[in-house]
């Protein structure tokens, strides 16, 4: 673990999940489920494949800068040329503007299942370095070379090292920070983050879509009938709260370069400066 002592969530937000109300939680059966997904991943031959992958990658970008490509709406707005030459992560349906941009995002990751299942054959068939939850075994035809696992976990905290588990904050931006981290990158900036939607709902309850998707960057970003989950806002700032401190406790940052983003817990930055001065 990275950074939890160095937070200033309380042990109560440390140890339950922001979502789940205290008197629906057993602690004997979360503890079980934990232990017992953790063995039966760690047996799987395919775990000591995707774990050997991953340590393969630990610190490879030491020192240098990274962007995540969040999927909101302002993502529209973004002239993608200008990342040529750094290293970027793309997140879940990324593909959808590959249509309309030569860009191609250095790496991809999706842990929804319901967007790995989605968005099944891209996954299946990119040549892109794509990293997904381990549900994707079930969920793909087949797991292509290209295709990293990674074991989620729902203990709550900050991940210095995605070999063993990441927890998924409530926002697969958050999987890509602990990547990220991972992997060495000493400044990381979001675009595209918009964290507002356009929708009132049940955070992280299962809903179908019903209209054009007008809280990202692709109008049929979750089709018509398509089932997706409300956004957990709050979750997820717990979770970027974890992710800062992990980072800054390392002498590393986190910035928020996406203009007019509801995000507070990150500082803002311009994305020009970002990519071409030192912050």
């Amino acid at each position: 673990m990275v950074g939890l002592a160095a937070g200033s969530m309380t042990l109560s937000k440390i140890l339950l999940p922001p979502a789940i109300p205290n008197n629906h939680l057993n602690p004997y059966k979360v503890g079980l489920g934990l232990i017992t997904r953790r063995l039966l991943w760690d047996i799987s031959p395919a775990s000591w494949v995707h774990k050997k992958k991953m340590k393969g990658l630990r610190d490879k970008y030491k020192g240098e800068k990274a962007v995540i490509i969040c999927n909101g709406p302002s993502l529209k707005q973004v002239n993608l040329q200008k990342l040529e030459g750094i290293f970027t992560f793309g997140l879940n349906k990324i593909n959808l503007l590959f249509d309309e941009s030569p860009f191609r995002p250095s790496a991809i990751v999706s842990v929804n299942p319901l967007v790995i299942k989605q968005n099944a054959h891209f996954f299946s068939n990119t040549r892109i370095p794509t990293f997904l939850d381990t549900s994707a075994r079930s969920l793909l035809s087949h797991i292509s070379k290209n295709i990293t696992l990674l074991h989620s976990s729902d203990y709550p905290y900050f991940s210095g090292d995605c070999s063993m588990s990441v927890f998924q904050g409530f926002t697969v931006t958050y999987v890509a920070l602990q990547l990220a981290y991972h992997m060495g990158f000493a400044q990381v900036a979001l675009i595209g983050c918009d964290h507002n939607f356009i929708i009132d709902g049940v955070p992280n309850e299962v809903t179908y879509n019903k209209e054009v998707d007008r809280n990202h960057f692709c109008d049929t970003y979750f089709t018509q009938g398509e089932p997706w989950q409300y956004p957990d806002l709050k979750g997820s700032e717990h979770a970027y709260d974890m992710a800062k401190h992990g980072y800054e406790s390392d002498g590393r940052l986190i910035v928020n370069a996406t203009p007019e983003s509801k995000l507070s817990v990150f500082p803002k930055a311009d994305l020009e400066i970002f990519l071409n001065g030192n912050l």
